[in-house]
């Protein structure tokens, strides 16, 4: 049984600032942020206090997943100093923002390293939007650029992707060009020699690449757009 009472005063703190972010923003804070909340400048200290909130029974953390914190259940603190409230926030995926994509000309932008990303950089998507994709293989970018305007995306739109490193012809993806270290979002159609990355913008012109200087980095998935007020 969770016993509130046996708890410090920074460990109830802590659980104050994860559910003040579920209630206001709808997905947990990161460890800097909980630590900047409560005034503890050492991530690892925070870190040991969310495990002794685990063992407590008031917390359930996921190792693989960036704010990967979620309250167990609802309870009340004895003094009514703490309502916590189980946000319905399991439905929302949060996906790393890795950058920007030219949807024009290439630009110098991903290289090969997907797996960096900031913590602080994250985008709360319907799950569904991803379906049954594993969401540790789904990343976000941002376009920059009108080459895929036929194919409804604008520039300042957001793309949805899944990592991979295979294409049919005609699905939309990221491609690292090895030789210019460059990565843009085209149509991709396998020519035989080489590889065609179709733009969908009739004003412009296909880029023809050799297969061994291309390197799929992932398939749309879904687009993203905010629409001004």
């Amino acid at each position: 049984m969770r016993d509130y009472n046996s708890l410090s005063e920074k460990q109830r703190a802590i659980l104050r600032v994860i559910e003040e972010w579920l209630t206001q923003r709808g997905y947990p804070p990161t460890i800097r942020d909980i630590g900047n909340a409560v005034g503890i400048s050492s991530t690892s200290v925070v870190n040991y206090n969310l495990n002794k909130l685990v063992d407590a029974g008031f917390l359930t953390r996921s190792k693989t997943v960036s704010r990967g914190i979620r309250l167990n259940t609802s309870t009340q603190s004895p003094n009514a100093e703490l309502p916590i409230r189980v946000n319905d926030s399991i439905n929302i995926t949060h996906l790393p923002i890795l950058g920007s994509i030219v949807a024009g000309e290439p630009l110098p932008i991903l290289g090969d390293d997907l797996d960096y990303y900031d913590e602080d950089s994250l985008l709360a998507v319907p799950t569904s939007l991803i379906g049954n994709v594993d969401p540790l293989q789904v990343y976000a970018l941002k376009v920059s650029g009108y080459s895929m305007i036929d194919a409804m995306i604008n520039d300042g739109d957001t793309v949805i992707l899944r990592r991979q490193e295979t294409a049919r012809n005609g699905e939309m993806v990221a491609v690292w060009l090895t030789e210019g270290g460059e990565t843009t979002l085209k149509h991709f159609f396998d020519e035989g020699s080489r590889i065609r990355l179709q733009p969908a913008n009739p004003t412009m012109q296909p880029i023809y690449v050799d297969k061994d200087k291309v390197q799929i980095q992932g398939k749309v998935l879904a687009v993203l757009r905010r629409v001004a007020n």
